[in-house]
This record gives structure tokens, sequence and C-alpha cells, in this order.
């Protein structure tokens, strides 16, 4: 197998590796991802492997692989990151992709933002999915702590693709433990499928400062479904209008439920560098600059 392209970018700090896998059937394996993410120079939060279209219309097909080797069903910093990546190689500003979640449009604007149409929300329990049966997933019976005192309750949770918890506190963001919350969360056996775990503050109508623990990734400076869910679940629970800048740790996202029910995330893609790897083994070599 040859060595493929690839490009280190971020989006908001969220470490992304945009995988150039046109022209061959190959895909990036498990164990390349936990190789490629155990070293330091490549270490990242998610692997955007462009494959060939799969579908009539179509520019490519994404595969989004997490750092522990798993599989993503969507992913908005990346998905930036891709516009980011192909708008400079072939000069396009609009461009329309194939994931597992569905389809998904990213525009590059003059002022150099990629906006990206995520797709409608879920809010039904066997939809996010859930486990367990819950009529109304704006405040679902989850918490950590003591019963009576507990330190996080009652999540909105919703899909954006792929399940999120946003649980909503009135103070510092930065106060909790969430390194230490996260894992558990994640891994509840309300979720099947495993969750993104949020912690939201809602500080006025159009911003929320939110901090993030993706699931298969853990800590991040970005998540950009997380910033979706979050203004949907705040819009949803009358905490929020239906567009809102969300403050995250890299920076901020500009989030806007439209009235087509179809959810934008708005914001910056960067380049850092670019080489060559082996998508089977994770080898890679550094090329130049990007």
């Amino acid at each position: 197998m040859s060595d493929v392209p690839f490009l280190k970018m971020n989006g908001l700090g969220n470490q992304i590796i945009v995988a150039d896998m046109r022209g061959t059937t190959a895909r990036v394996t498990p164990q390349a991802a936990i190789a490629i993410n155990g070293r330091a120079e490549t270490k990242f939060d998610q692997i955007m492997a462009i494959h060939d279209p799969r579908t009539p219309g179509t520019a490519n097909y994404i595969e989004i692989i997490n750092s522990d080797g798993s599989l993503a069903q969507a992913c908005g910093n990346g998905m930036r990151c891709v516009v980011q990546a192909l708008s400079s190689e072939q000069g396009r500003q609009r461009f329309t992709f194939e994931t597992v979640a569905g389809i998904l449009f990213g525009e590059k604007a003059d002022n150099g933002l990629i906006t990206v149409d995520m797709g409608t929300p879920k809010f039904a329990w066997y939809e996010i999915p859930l486990n367990e049966e819950f009529a109304d997933t704006r405040a679902v019976e989850l918490q950590i702590g003591p019963i009576d005192a507990p330190v996080l309750h009652s999540p909105s949770v919703a899909s954006m693709g792929n399940p999120h918890a946003t649980f909503w506190v009135k103070d510092d963001v930065w106060s909790y433990a969430l390194d230490r919350f996260g894992p558990l969360l994640e891994n509840h056996p309300l979720f099947p499928e495993r969750c993104n775990i949020s912690i939201a503050n809602v500080v006025s109508a159009d911003r929320i400062i939110l901090r993030t623990w993706e699931r298969g990734a853990g800590l991040t400076e970005a998540c950009g479904t997380a910033a979706c869910a979050a203004l949907v679940n705040a819009a949803r629970t009358k905490r929020t209008g239906r567009k809102a800048t969300i403050t995250l740790p890299g920076g901020d996202l500009v989030v806007e439920w439209q009235d087509n029910d179809h959810v934008t995330l708005t914001g910056p893609a960067e380049f850092e560098w670019r080489g060559q790897l082996d998508p089977a083994t994770g080898a890679w070599t550094r090329s130049e600059a990007a």
C-alpha cells in the first residue's frame, strides 16, 4: 500500500488530520489511527478521510475516525477543515459531502470563515439513541454526585448525527472536573453508542460558554457538533434564541438553527503542515509546512 497525503490542520484548536484517500479503496485502520495519535506531532481529535464519492451529486465521501480508532458520525470542525483543504486545492467555495450521518454542505466565505450545514437535529430517545424511553429529552434523569446534592444533573440530549448530552450550569464551566466525569458519562448505560458530554453556561440570549468531553477523543479545545447540540438544546428549553455564539476553549463558533430545521456552524480552519502516511500502519513522514 502506497502512502497517502495528509494535512495536519485545526478548527479552533480541535486537532484534525485530513487524509486524502481518493483513488484508493483502502481505509485508515483503527490500529493506524491509534498509532498516529500516539505521537506528539500528530496527536489528533479526528481524522477526516476524503474518499471518492459514493453518491451522484456529492463531491466526496468523508469517513471520520476518532483518536481511539472508533468511527464518528459527524465532526463540524473537521468538516470545515475539509472544505478549507479542498477549496485551496480546487479554487471552489461550495461543496456537498456524504458521511455516514447523511449529506452535508460546506461553503467558504470571502472573509475566510467556513459554514457547514450540519443537517437537522433529532430529539426522540430512540434516534439519539438512548437505552431508556423518555417522552421529553429536554431534561433526562441522569446525574453525577450524591442523590441529594448532584454535581451535574438533568441534561438535555439530542443527536447532531452523533449523540450529545448538555448539562446546564450557572457558574464557571471550568470549575467542574470534566476530565473525571466525562469518561463515566460517555460510557453510561443510558447511551448504547456512548455519548459526547458537555457542560454549558448560558450567559445571554445569544452566547453560551461550553466545554466538551468528546466521545472517543476526550477533552477537546472545540467540538462543532457539541456546539450545535448546545444551541438547539438551549433554544428548545427557552434559554436562548435560535442563533448564538458558542465560546469554546479554542475560541468562538456561530451556530444557527434555521427555520428549515437545519443547523449551520460557522468558524475558521487552519493549515499547520503536510505529510504522507500509511493508512494501514499509521507510519508517517512530514514533508513541508502547508
